[in-house]
């Protein structure tokens, strides 16, 4: 057997240990914390050496940065720009509204946001690497939307970064500090917030 035929029967096996690595990791720390989880529990969880997982991630730090790369993609598969039906830019713009509010009041997301503040306290790196891997790939996701439409013709836009923030911010409101703090999420606000947003963002940017 060749050396490049080796390594193509070995790749599944690579992918399915870093994968059982993410998952032990995961698990470990969003159950326990950063500071509780140490790679020898992970590799024991996962079923694999210590060497293996220093071989796929190189630290700690580096194993959490893609836990938490692999919880955004899981997460954010309830929340795409790429699967927004077609219509008028405000069914369109309230369709990204609704999809966007519901993916935040998820029960699962809500709870990752708060593991992760709190880990950031102790350890800032954690909300950069978040940040990095979920909000702000979602906001360039969302400003490419805003571009396109701008390039079309059916937006005026100077800054199309501020204006995914601002259409962002209006659809939250209040109602993302409310979920936060264990308030349950209100349909009838969320549907007013939405419908603001929508109204709001053409005033300021749609062409007439």
């Amino acid at each position: 057997m060749s050396t490049e035929a080796g390594k193509r029967v070995g790749r599944p096996t690579d992918t399915a240990k870093r994968d059982a690595i993410i998952a032990a990791a995961t698990r470990a720390f969003f159950d326990r914390g950063f500071a509780a989880t140490s790679i020898e529990q992970v590799a024991a969880d996962a079923g694999v050496s210590k060497v293996t997982v220093y071989n796929h991630f190189g630290d700690k730090r580096g194993l959490f940065a893609a836990s938490v790369e692999n919880q955004c993609e899981t997460i954010s598969g309830h929340f795409s720009i790429r699967e927004i039906p077609r219509g008028s830019l405000r069914e369109r713009l309230t369709a990204i509204g609704e999809a966007m509010v519901a993916f935040l009041s998820r029960e699962d997301m809500v709870q990752f946001d708060r593991r992760i503040a709190a880990e950031t306290e102790h350890e800032p790196e954690i909300g950069a690497a978040f940040l990095a891997a979920g909000p702000h790939r979602m906001k360039r996701a969302f400003s490419g939307f805003i571009s396109a439409l701008n390039a079309a013709g059916e937006l005026d836009v100077d800054d199309p970064e501020l204006a995914a923030e601002q259409f962002a911010s209006m659809c939250k409101g209040m109602g993302d500090l409310d979920r936060r703090f264990g308030q349950p999420s209100d349909p009838t606000e969320n549907r007013k917030r939405i419908e603001g947003a929508v109204e709001v963002f053409c005033r300021a940017y749609a062409r007439h």
